[in-house]
């Protein structure tokens, strides 16, 4: 394939690429994002595996047909609750490639560099490697945490800011060594330690951020994972990886700034600790009051006799795998002229739109689903909240209690509605370990036990 063609199928990819990530921006042009995303992946496979760089195209076989079956067979049986999971152990893939293609091309023989382009060259591999690592390390250990391999609670070492600290002043020396080499023997020590530590960096920072920061904890990965294939496609002189790296960098960055907002929470602050770090406790359920438990029959009239009904879910919605029995009430609401709307908030479930993929998985209506800020204004308004699942996302503290861990954090004023009924299976805290007074309040009602099988009988009740 000529070079005039190659580039042509890589402008179109890189075309293909801007198109998804602009589809992927609203829930209607979702679906579209995905196959634009595809189409220009399978354009930038074909264009560098026919490109006269490769040589040995059974190496390339024998490593695509595993992947393919591999990755098909994950894809076909993950469930919507797992996705979490796989984006982040997805991510430490990349960060292995990043690695991998580092060393490779570093003492691959047939490349040669003097000048200004070794030290080009050496300070693309040196970063490379680097943001490669820490990429792989943290990404498995977010694995685990979204897992419960690890406890979700942050890992506070003494004196890990000066730990950081002093990691990065030793890369940044052995940076200064690496590229000072002048043999390929020299170079194995200081990358190897560097290598070492920023495996040990990945685990450190990720190890020390709680559960409650986990989605600004993914779209931060996404963003390095980004980065460190632009990394790559410079080491390799590959334009494409470069600016689809840059894409997904850049983006990740963009959606990290958001989650911090979404949460009032500074980037800094969600890399030195978690929510949930501070021992002062918001208030103890004695102080709070009393529950009000209810019953599926007494929830069934209330939204039957309701003329707005807003829905709030969270990831115990995910866990309990009730969407589809949510929809279906939301159905049978709608048939009896019930307006219903949902409030999604920008932070539930693991993920950045985690909620808003599983409620399309159920085919729930574009158009009744949305975000935070367009409903807080309209809880006064409504007659009964369904909360599904969700904690520290509809947590008054946050508003109300200056010296709780979540405090000046945004979150769904569920409490300005009529009535609100919350699902849950205990009165345990959420993520961020913190005491919710919502539960405790004169308009509230809480309807215990597992939540699909809650829905599942309100389905019947309505019906």
């Amino acid at each position: 394939m000529s070079d005039q063609l190659i580039n042509a199928f890589y402008l179109g990819a890189a075309t293909l690429f801007i198109l998804a990530l602009g589809g992927l921006s609203s829930n209607e042009n979702a679906k579209r994002g995905n196959l634009y995303g595809m189409l220009g992946m399978v354009l930038a496979i074909i264009a560098t595996v026919f490109s006269d760089a490769v040589t040995s195209y059974w190496v390339i076989v024998l490593c695509m047909i595993p992947g393919a079956i591999f990755g098909f067979i994950v894809a076909r049986k993950v469930k919507m609750t797992q996705m979490p999971q796989l984006v982040a152990i997805l991510h430490s893939l990349v960060g292995l490639a990043a690695v991998s293609v580092g060393y490779a091309t570093y003492f691959d023989p047939a490349l040669h560099f003097a000048g200004v382009e070794k030290t080009i060259h050496d300070i693309e591999v040196y970063l490379g490697i680097f943001i490669g690592a820490m990429t792989f390390s943290g990404s498995v250990i977010a694995f685990g945490k979204l897992s419960a391999m690890i406890n979700s609670k942050p890992v506070l070492l003494p004196a890990r800011h000066l730990i950081n600290l002093v990691m990065f002043i030793v890369v940044v020396v052995y940076g200064f060594v690496f590229v000072g080499v002048e043999s390929l023997d020299e170079a194995y020590a200081p990358l190897i330690i560097m290598t070492v530590i920023a495996l040990v960096f990945g685990v450190h920072m990720v190890i020390a951020i709680g559960g409650a920061d986990m989605p600004v904890v993914i779209s931060m990965l996404n963003s390095y994972s980004g980065w460190a294939a632009a990394a790559t496609g410079f080491m390799l002189s590959n334009d494409l990886l470069i600016v689809t790296g840059a894409l997904v960098g850049s983006s990740g960055a963009i959606l990290s700034y958001i989650m911090c907002r979404a949460m009032n929470r500074h980037f800094l602050s969600v890399i030195a600790g978690g929510f949930g770090t501070s021992s002062k406790p918001s208030g103890s359920a004695e102080e709070a009051g009393e529950v009000i438990a209810t019953s599926v029959e007494e929830v069934a009239q209330k939204l039957s006799e309701a003329k707005k009904v807003m829905i709030v879910p969270g990831y115990g919605m995910a866990m309990a795998q009730a969407q589809r029995a949510v929809a279906e009430v939301t159905r049978i609401l709608m048939g009896k002229g019930v307006n219903v709307h949902f409030g999604i908030h920008p932070v539930a479930g693991r993920m950045p739109g985690h909620m808003n993929v599983l409620l399309a998985e159920a085919k729930v209506p574009y158009d009744v689903v949305f975000e935070m800020d367009e409903v807080n204004d309209d809880f006064p308004n409504v007659d009964v909240t369904l909360v599904i699942g969700a904690n520290d996302t509809v947590n008054p503290a946050a508003l109300e209690d200056p010296g709780s861990p979540i405090s000046g954090m945004p979150v769904l004023e569920v409490w300005r509605s009529k009535m609100v009924v919350v699902l849950k299976r205990s009165m345990a805290t959420g993520y961020a370990g913190v005491e919710n007074p919502l539960f405790y309040k004169e308009n509230t009602r809480m309807l215990f036990g597992d939540a699909k099988t809650n829905m599942d009988e309100l389905v019947k009740a309505l019906g």
